[in-house]
């Protein structure tokens, strides 16, 4: 198919992730403050949303506590800067496995799976414009963890979002993902046209592989909006991709830590850079204001003026 590039790109910038990255680098934030302050330096260097995890402060180790969301959240929303709010509800579907000959009891260090309520306990206390929908279930690097998101699962949490009005951000790591994804828009559980974030290069959902990331993007559908991600080196070449095949670009330090070889980044840096190439391709960076317009999003007030 012919490609139909993008004119008008948004940015969306994934501030810190869940993965054990905490350690790698100094830039990767852990406070609430911290993880807002990131937000917002990324705002300004063009990001239109930042999509946010919170983790603990003293030990990096991803989190699910409301008052961290809480805090982040108001920080965010109290800024002199405007962005678009998206908080992960992907925490809370974590198992992990004994060993391949007693898989069963589950190793509790590695395992939090929780019920759909409270996987949306914070959702529910901060209303961001956008929250993500994992959906579908795969097995990540580690040999046994599972990320599990059952059919039931998804679609209790995608009608809490529907019912809350705020908007899932589908996230399709493989191809069976986005199937199911449009199975939900189908059935009312989600409204359409909807929103879907490609995650490429995720072991071990869909490789980066151009012929695949095509495959994906050829099954959205037309009225839908999507943007795309693929980690490490990979990330800034699939900001080009995305742009170029019809989407919008994430970056982040959830999925990179670095500017360039051997030079570690800033939120703010992969967002800049992003900018770059996204402008040097001869499109124009779309703002929070375009993007609310465009997703029919209502920009929420600070706690304090009666959010």
């Amino acid at each position: 198919m012919p490609l139909n590039m993008n004119r008008d790109v948004f940015i969306t910038c994934a501030i810190t992730g869940s993965g054990g990255t905490q350690d790698r680098s100094p830039h990767v934030p852990r406070s609430p403050r911290e993880i807002a302050d990131s937000a917002i330096d990324a705002a300004k260097a063009g990001a239109a949303i930042v999509h946010c995890h919170v983790r603990d402060p003293e030990t990096g180790v991803a989190s699910r506590k409301v008052e961290y969301y809480r805090e982040v959240t108001d920080r965010i929303r109290s800024a002199d800067v405007d962005v678009v709010l998206n908080l992960t509800a992907g925490m809370g579907g974590d198992i992990t496995f004994g060993s391949t000959e007693a898989p069963l009891p589950v190793n509790e260090n590695g395992t939090d799976m929780v019920g759909a309520t409270e996987r949306m306990a914070h959702i529910r206390e901060c209303l961001p414009e956008i929250c993500t929908l994992d959906c579908g279930t795969m097995n990540f690097a580690e040999a046994d963890y599972v990320m599990t998101n059952t059919p039931g699962m998804l679609r209790a949490m995608g009608s809490m979002m529907t019912e809350l009005g705020v908007m899932p951000e589908i996230e399709a790591f493989d191809t069976g993902h986005l199937w199911f994804a449009k199975e939900l828009v189908k059935e009312g559980t989600l409204a359409s046209p909807a929103l879907v974030q490609l995650c490429m290069g995720v072991p071990w959902g869909a490789p980066n592989d151009l012929n695949t990331f095509m495959a994906m993007v050829n099954n959205i559908p037309n009225d839908w909006t999507w943007s795309a991600f693929s980690l490490g080196r990979d990330q800034m070449p699939y900001a080009a991709a995305a742009v170029l095949a019809g989407g919008n670009v994430r970056v982040g330090l959830e999925d990179n830590l670095f500017l360039e070889k051997g030079v570690l980044a800033t939120n703010a840096q992969l967002v800049e850079k992003a900018v770059g190439i996204v402008e040097g391709l001869g499109a124009r960076i779309a703002g929070p204001e375009a993007v609310r317009e465009k997703l029919g999003l209502t920009k929420r007030a600070p706690a304090a003026q009666g959010a």
